[in-house]
């Protein structure tokens, strides 16, 4: 098979969508790779380094497009790239269309199979090409949370820690998924107070096994939230709905609630956002302030640390992406129930159930 690696495009990401190492498996299978000029270069990955391993440098990003019978990126396609992409042609990728209306419409469109990353299912309900990219950014969602809750940066002046005398920042985690857990390991490393909420008993006992002592866990409901946020510096979001939209659980309103420079960092950005007044931002403008509340809405922070995010992404696709490259994308999602959750759209149609009549 044909597979092309174009450069992302869209704001500040730096990712790639595989290392070299993950090009050498495709090669020796006798697949041939098309990786875009310079793709790899903002995580640390060098065209010498792809031709080494039998990779094919093209200059542009339309000859990837046009010579390719499957694309492998990191983010979903942005608007000037709708028209590259041709009918019949593999798409395997983050999509995270229930975010994105014109994105949903323009696939549709094309006619193309669009395989999302993040839909990718395996037999225990996980989302194993999710995973590594949710772990960056709970982990993540604490540095940049601790970093902008610093007073020139507008936020309350709240060393996360804290130092001998000085009681350590109150963190709110929202979701006890992998995000969720992710970041509360961070937080309690470094000493913060740390209250983790679901709405999964089964997960909260989990989380409470494996967490220090000093992380709560405690049950999610509208009201233990708007009394929480009084209290907490930092308050992450990290709920996931598969394939859907992100629930709302901070709405406007709760926002004159916390204390002004309390900072708020939406994980579920990709999927909508589960804050009221969450809008995407980028890492060149990463935050907004609205009712004294720092919003930090990056969507796609992963893409701040590529070199480690294109190695732990090409982890776990390269299994599916040699599938497809062998078998073609009907045969191997027919032999592999989890790779065919991972179907969005096909040739026109749109197949994952969580997206029909989101956007009517």
């Amino acid at each position: 098979m044909k597979i092309g690696i174009p450069k992302e495009i869209k704001n500040n990401e730096s990712r790639v969508g595989m290392t070299p190492a993950g090009v050498f498996e495709l090669t020796k299978k006798n697949h041939t790779v098309f990786i875009q000029n310079t793709a790899g270069e903002g995580s640390g990955f060098f065209d010498a380094d792809y031709i080494k391993v039998g990779a094919i440098i093209l200059s542009t990003i339309e000859e990837v497009y046009s010579q390719s019978e499957m694309i492998v990126k990191v983010k979903e396609p942005i608007a000037s790239e709708y028209p590259l992409i041709k009918e019949n042609q593999i798409v395997f990728t983050y999509f995270h269309f229930a975010s994105s209306e014109p994105l949903t419409k323009a696939m549709i469109e094309s006619k193309s199979i669009c395989i999302a990353y993040e839909t990718v299912e395996d037999d225990e309900g996980t989302l194993p090409l999710l995973t590594p990219m949710s772990e960056v950014a709970g982990r993540m969602a604490v540095q940049q949370g601790a970093k902008y809750l610093e007073k020139p940066i507008k936020g309350r002046g709240i060393l996360l820690g804290g130092v001998p005398g000085v009681a350590p920042g109150k963190v709110l985690i929202l979701g006890a998924g992998v995000v969720g857990v992710q970041a509360a390991k961070m937080a309690a490393g470094l000493g913060a107070h740390v209250t983790i909420m679901d709405i999964n008993m089964k997960r909260l006992r989990y989380v409470n096994d494996i967490l220090p002592n000093h992380v709560i866990t405690a049950f999610s409901s509208e009201y233990s939230i708007r009394q929480l946020i009084k209290t907490h510096d930092l308050i992450i979001g990290g709920v996931l709905v598969k394939g859907g939209k992100a629930p709302k659980l901070i709405t406007r309103d709760m926002l004159k609630e916390m204390r002004p420079g309390t900072v708020v960092v939406d994980v579920a950005v990709d999927q909508g956002g589960c804050f009221e007044t969450t809008k995407a931002t980028t890492h060149e403008d990463p935050t907004y302030i609205i009712d004294d509340v720092v919003h930090y809405c990056v969507a796609n922070m992963p893409g701040a640390v590529p070199y480690t995010s294109t190695i732990a992404l090409t982890n776990v696709t390269l299994s599916y992406i040699l599938k497809i490259a062998n078998l073609g994308w009907e045969k191997a999602c027919e032999s592999d129930i989890s790779l065919s959750k991972g179907l969005n759209i096909v040739k026109g149609k749109i197949v994952y159930k969580e997206l029909k009549g989101l956007f009517d």
